[in-house]
C-alpha cells in the first residue's frame, strides 16, 4: 500500500510538470512560427492547465475507467470553484471587470446544466461524448473569433480586455526551435505514462479501502491536477492579474465539461455510477450557481469575489469532502 501512494504522488507531480513543459514547448513553437501571443494564452496555454485532466480521461477510459474519468472533470470542477478560488480570494479579493469573463459566467452555468442533463439517466452515449467535444472545438473556435473582433475594435481607440490583455502578456517567451521541440517531446511522453501510473495506483488504493474509481476521481485525482489552476491563480493575484486568475478558472471549467467529460463517453460509452449523476453532478451545478450568484454581486461596474465570499466557498468544499467520505 504504502508503494502504491508513493507511485500515486510521484506520477501525480510528473503529470503536472510534464503538462507545464507540455505547454511550454507548444507555445514555444508556436511563437517561433509567428503565431500571435494572444492565440496562444487564449488556446494552448489555456488547454495547458486541463491537460492533466484531459490525460487521465483518456487513460482511466481506454483501462475500462470510465468513472475515474468522469469523476475527474466533476471534482476537478468543484475543487475549481470552491477550493482554488475559495483559496485565492482568502489570499486576496478579486475584482474583474473583464467583459469576456462577464459572458463567460452564463456560458459555464449553461454548459454546467447540460452535464447534468447528459448524465442524469445514469447512461454516458457515444453521441453525448461526440456533441460535447464538438461544443469544444466550436467554444474555441468562437471565443477566438469574438477576441479577434475586440482586438481590431481596440485598435479602433476602443477600450481593451483586461482579461485578455494579461492572457497575452502570460505567454512564456520563446527558445529555440531544438529546445521548444525537446519540451513538447518531453511533454508528450511523460504526460500519458504519468497518467498511467496516476489510475493504476489510485484504482490499487480505491479497492484497498473500499472505495468507489468515482470517489478516487472526485477526490484526490481531481485536487492533485487541479494543482495547476491553483498554482495559476496565486501567480495572477501576486501579479494583480484579478481577471485572469478567475478567468483561468471559468476557462479550465468549460474544458474539463467539454474536453475531459467528453472523453469518457467517446472513449468508453455505458452506464455510470449512479452517485455521479444524483450527487455529484447537481453539486458541481449548485457550485457553479454560486459562483454565479457571488459574482453578480456588482459594485461599480465590477464583479467582486471578497474574502467572505472566498471563506464560503472554502467552507462548501470541506462539506463536499466531508458528503463524499461520511
Amino acid at each position: 500500500m504504502l508503494v502504491q501512494c508513493l507511485i500515486l504522488i510521484v506520477s501525480l507531480v510528473f503529470l503536472v510538470w510534464s503538462a507545464d513543459k507540455f505547454v511550454f514547448g507548444a507555445s514555444s513553437i508556436a511563437r517561433n512560427y509567428g503565431i500571435s501571443p494572444m492565440v496562444i494564452g487564449l488556446t494552448i496555454v489555456a488547454m495547458g492547465s486541463s491537460a492533466p485532466e484531459m490525460m487521465v480521461a483518456a487513460t482511466a477510459s481506454l483501462q475500462g475507467s470510465p468513472n475515474t474519468a468522469i469523476g475527474n472533470a466533476i471534482g476537478s470542477n468543484i475543487t475549481n470553484i470552491a477550493l482554488v478560488l475559495g483559496l485565492t480570494a482568502l489570499l486576496a479579493p478579486l475584482q474583474v471587470s473583464s467583459n469576456t469573463i462577464k459572458k463567460e459566467l452564463p456560458l459555464i452555468l449553461a454548459i454546467t446544466m447540460l452535464a447534468c442533463y447528459v448524465l442524469w439517466d445514469q447512461y454516458f452515449s457515444f453521441v453525448e461524448g461526440l456533441v460535447l467535444l464538438i461544443l469544444f472545438f466550436v467554444y474555441i473556435f468562437g471565443l477566438l473569433f469574438l477576441t479577434i473582433r475586440r482586438k481590431k475594435q481596440v485598435n479602433n481607440k476602443s477600450e481593451e480586455d483586461p482579461y485578455i490583455a494579461e492572457a497575452e502578456a502570460d505567454v512564456p517567451e520563446p527558445v529555440s526551435k531544438p529546445m521548444s521541440f525537446l519540451w513538447l517531446a518531453v511533454g508528450l511522453i511523460l504526460l500519458p505514462l504519468s497518467a498511467s501510473y496516476l489510475v493504476d495506483s489510485a484504482t490499487f488504493i480505491a479497492k484497498a479501502f473500499g472505495v468507489s474509481d468515482l470517489v478516487i476521481g472526485l477526490t484526490i485525482i481531481a485536487i492533485g491536477t487541479s494543482l495547476p489552476e491553483l498554482a495559476a491563480s496565486i501567480a495572477s493575484i501576486i501579479k494583480k492579474e484579478d481577471d485572469l486568475a478567475l478567468g483561468n478558472i471559468i476557462g479550465s471549467n468549460i474544458f474539463n465539461i467539454l474536453a475531459v467529460l467528453s472523453l469518457a463517453g467517446v472513449i468508453a460509452p455505458g452506464q455510470i455510477d449512479a452517485q455521479a449523476a444524483t450527487q455529484d453532478a447537481p453539486i458541481m451545478l449548485a457550485i457553479t450557481l454560486l459562483l454565479f450568484a457571488l459574482c453578480f454581486s456588482r459594485v461599480k461596474g465590477a464583479f467582486r469575489v471578497t474574502r467572505a465570499k472566498g471563506a464560503v466557498l472554502l467552507a462548501c468544499f470541506i462539506g463536499y469532502q466531508i458528503l463524499l467520505f461520511v
